[in-house]
């Protein structure tokens, strides 16, 4: 693997479970518009693509429906080989099933896994009971679909530290590092270079800083070695007081920053063979 070694993966998350069209009117909420800016973003390097959906009022949703639509609108695509990741949390409350149908039925190369509860927001919990978490990773498993192991807070690496040793999780793992989420861990260099330090000998791994962490993180993440998010799930603002008009303009400048690195971006391909999907 030694050729991939200076590549890196840049997934783009365009919608996520916030914001809505009053936040800001550029991001994409229906499946004809995600899967529109999935296509423009890999067009402009993405090789993944986090994906959550809306209900028909823009409210956050794990609706199946939603999620085919979506899922066969990119693949429509006949030319967009990107690497789809579907979220297991595209809301708060939700039964296991719900949240589970939609990569049990799709089978997209990767899913999230939220590797524990939280305080979500200082507002509500964000539940993933260990009942929960080891049918998610059991399942996963059944069906063929990798986990992204998304990490909040240091506790939760522990958690798929124990998952792992259990069998519920398998190696190599993949780890989303999601810092500067109200109830998480704060987005500091200083946290991600822990959180990096903590993970088992041959994971891959890729960080994300919510709102004003998003550059900070972004640029440690390259400096460390390490692979990326962006987009509007994360962040809408593309300088201080200036929206992002598309998730593009993300991309576009994750790819710059990446090259100005001395690395690459990462094909779709490319991604698979990093992270053992094919």
């Amino acid at each position: 693997m030694s050729d991939l070694n200076n590549k890196v993966i840049v997934t783009v998350a365009t919608t996520g479970a916030w914001p809505k069209k009053e936040n800001t009117p550029y991001v994409p909420l229906q499946p004809k518009e995600i899967a529109e800016e999935i296509y423009a973003c890999w067009k402009a390097g993405a090789s993944m693509a986090h994906i959550h959906v809306r209900d028909d009022e823009d409210n956050a949703s794990m609706d199946y429906k939603k999620f085919k639509e979506t899922v066969e609108l990119v693949k429509a695509k006949k030319d967009c080989d990107i690497v789809i990741n579907l979220t297991t949390s595209g809301g708060i409350g939700l039964n296991d099933e719900v949240r589970m149908k939609p990569f049990i039925e799709l089978k997209p190369e990767m899913a999230s896994y939220d590797c524990g509860s939280m305080n979500w927001q200082h507002n509500t919990v964000f539940e993933n009971s260990p009942r929960f978490l080891e049918k998610l990773g059991n399942k996963m498993q059944e069906v063929g679909v990798k986990p992204e192991i998304e990490i909040f807070d240091v506790g939760m690496i522990y958690n798929a530290l124990y998952y792992l040793k259990k069998g519920v999780l398998k190696a190599p793992l993949h780890f989303q590092f999601v810092l500067g989420a109200a109830g998480g861990m704060p987005a500091t260099v200083e946290n991600l270079v822990y959180l990096k330090n903590l993970i088992p000998e041959g994971s891959t791994w890729s960080a994300l800083g919510i709102g004003r962490g998003h550059l900070p993180i972004l640029y440690a993440a390259l400096a460390l070695g390490g692979n990326v998010r962006v987009g509007m799930e994360d962040n809408i603002l593309y300088t201080k007081g200036v929206l992002a008009k598309s998730n593009v303009e993300f991309v576009e400048r994750t790819k710059r920053s990446i090259i100005e690195f001395g690395k690459e971006v990462a094909t779709p391909d490319e991604t698979r063979q990093i992270l053992g999907l094919i």
